[in-house]
């Protein structure tokens, strides 16, 4: 099975093509900007087409060599704090990156290319006591460009498969973590700062944001899993939650963190940290996707956490002598 990856050379796109080539059965592709894979590991299994989804007769050409079965659109800009540096470019990529995608396999004729569009959580936005836990009927309340970019990816998907037929399944995954994640996500910052300090390259001084935040953490590897079967169960036109169902608080993340320290370390609040909106509860129910595919989460999440410090303390290690200052 011929399947695309947008968005191949991101933390989710490198962990699912690894998850299908090892399932085997599949034919892996990638779009990316460079064509270059990020991960080593993939070098070799699969191939690459270069092209921007913004551009849309690129978007158009890369389809049409790929001629993919399925399509997993992971492309994007995902980080919410740039979202309020860059709104603008946020909303255009976000937004047209998937339109693109939709008008090409239109005037292809691929309307039985199944594609499954990946949103966020954070199109559910405001969230209060009432709508514990967060499940797919729960109104949309996006409290960032980040996420107003993704409800509206996420309405053009469905009047896509509702006008034109197109086999479109919807994702909204709560927070997932894992190695090989960006510095700039809060996890995966702890960790390097951690491992920065284990190596004597930073004072022993972790600086924080809020970490009374309670989100719903899932390793990513656990997340692409749920869809990969979505890929195959998931109805045309549906939207499914993905999300462990189970709470932590970012200080909890940061405590387990430091029980695998090797150096004490203390921890400081750093106001530029903070974001201008934090919802304090957020979690999800993944009844339907359960239903469909028999999906759980496997990883516990203390694994998870000595995973992503361990990444990160080999990184530290790697670094040129001149990128350790």
């Amino acid at each position: 099975m011929r399947v695309l990856i947008t968005g191949i050379n991101g933390f989710v796109g490198g962990h699912l093509a690894e998850h299908l080539l090892r399932q085997g059965g599949w034919d892996v592709w990638g779009l990316a900007r460079t064509v270059a894979t990020a991960l080593p590991a993939l070098q070799g299994q699969v191939q690459c087409v270069q092209a921007d989804l913004n551009d849309r007769a690129a978007t158009r050409q890369a389809v049409v060599a790929v001629q993919p079965a399925m399509i997993v659109h992971l492309a994007g800009q995902a980080f919410v704090p740039e979202s309020f540096r860059d709104p603008a470019q946020t909303l255009c990529t976000n937004m047209f990156g998937a339109l693109h995608l939709f008008l090409a396999l239109i005037e292809e004729g691929l309307l039985q290319t199944r594609v499954l569009v990946v949103g966020t959580n954070e199109e559910y936005g405001q969230i209060g006591p009432d709508d514990l836990p967060v499940t797919e009927q729960t109104p949309l309340r996006p409290t960032s460009p980040y996420g107003v970019s993704k409800a509206a990816q996420s309405l053009l998907t469905l009047q896509y498969h509702l006008s034109n037929g197109l086999d479109l399944v919807r994702v909204r995954p709560f927070t997932h973590i894992g190695p090989r994640q960006n510095e700039r996500f809060v996890t995966a910052a702890f960790a390097h700062q951690i491992a920065r300090i284990e190596a004597g390259l930073q004072e022993p001084v972790l600086r924080v944001g809020n970490l009374d935040a309670r989100r719903d953490f899932t390793d990513v590897r656990d997340i692409v899993r749920a869809y990969a079967l979505l890929l195959h169960h998931g109805a045309a036109g549906a939207v499914y939650n993905v999300g462990s169902g189970q709470v932590s608080t970012i200080g909890t993340i940061l405590d387990l963190l430091l029980t695998e320290s090797q150096v004490p370390i203390e921890v400081r609040p750093d106001p530029a940290l903070m974001r201008p909106i934090d919802i304090p509860l957020v979690y999800s129910d993944c009844t339907p996707l359960q239903r469909c595919t028999g999906w759980t989460p496997q990883i516990p999440l203390q694994q998870t956490l000595r995973d992503i410090l361990d990444y990160w303390r080999i990184q530290v290690r790697r670094a040129p002598a001149d990128q350790r200052e």
